[in-house]
């Protein structure tokens, strides 16, 4: 049986597809579209398009829509990809430069097909857009690369302001939701980070509503502040479809005030949790506000 979605939560995301008819976004749409690119955006069928398409945001999606792997929670498609494009890194960077972005989020889907995990490609746009627009800060949503160390030193090497990497979900619910990855892996890159570039900061998040319960929250937090990361995101789990893993629950609102107050308190530079949080909601502010917390903790 299907979870009813609450009024609140319809409400949220109705006013956010009403923001997709606003002339900044339609301009989103439209460049989108000319320079033949591809968004998480769309992809995942993120709730947020309509206010992050009219604030000029986008979180781009390089090396294609298509993923390798079959995680039950997400709307990508899962078959067999094509090659990584030649031309894709100067459209991104042109993309950016057009739409006057400051800080560029770009994705990536698990490319198991490539020895590399798509890296080197990777690596390409992040130079591609240091080249075109010095001053735009970056931060790569990578997949977990399958552990390869060589691989991640290859995207650290184009000196991204962040690295994000998603752990999604609790580890007991890994084998059910999370097929072909591993929670050891993931928190695992994301401490190798921290061996290979120190003062570089690091990011996850997390979605809730899909069976978890709060001891295994507070664990989660936990084990990702013991590598050391620094930005978290919470957000609410929506299955894109009936046939992706069902919801299980939708938490209050005050609960993710609760859980960004007990994440504060484990050390975490910045949190953002809400409903509708995803890894890339308003990731440049999220960065200002960690930036602007370290500052205040010197001056003490």
């Amino acid at each position: 049986m299907t979870l009813p979605v609450p009024d609140w939560l319809k409400q949220l995301v109705r006013m956010n597809k009403e923001a997709l008819r606003s002339s900044q976004a339609l301009r989103a749409e439209e460049s989108i579209s000319s320079h033949a690119l591809h968004t998480v955006c769309h992809a995942a069928k993120c709730p947020n398009r309509g206010e992050c398409f009219t604030c000029g945001d986008a979180t781009f999606m390089v090396l294609g829509e298509i993923c390798t792997r079959g995680c039950r929670f997400c709307a990508i498609d899962k078959k067999c990809p094509l090659p990584p494009d030649p031309q894709e890194p100067q459209h991104v960077a042109d993309a950016i430069k057009e739409w006057n972005i400051r800080y560029a989020v770009l994705t990536m889907p698990t490319r198991d097909d490539l020895p590399d995990g798509g890296s080197v490609h990777f690596a390409h746009v992040l130079n591609a857009i240091h080249t075109t627009t010095p001053e735009v800060f970056t931060e790569p949503l990578i997949s977990d690369l399958r552990g390869q160390v060589d691989a991640l030193q290859t995207i650290l090497s184009a000196h991204p302001t962040v690295l994000a990497h998603n752990v999604e979900t609790v580890a007991d619910l890994y084998s059910q939701v999370r097929l072909g990855a591993e929670y050891t892996r993931t928190l695992a890159l994301l401490e190798n980070v921290k061996k290979l570039a120190p003062q570089l900061l690091t990011k996850s998040g997390f979605m809730v509503g899909l069976g978890e319960t709060p001891a295994q929250i507070t664990q989660l937090m936990h084990d990702l502040r013991n590598v050391g990361v620094d930005l978290l995101t919470i957000g609410q789990y929506l299955a894109p479809s009936s046939n992706h893993y069902p919801v299980q629950r939708y938490p209050q609102p005050y609960e993710y005030e609760e859980w960004k107050q007990e994440a504060l308190s484990m050390g975490f530079k910045a949190v953002a949790s809400g409903p509708l949080v995803r890894s890339s909601y308003h990731a440049g502010a999220l960065y200002r506000q960690a930036m602007l917390e370290d500052v205040l903790s010197k001056r003490v």
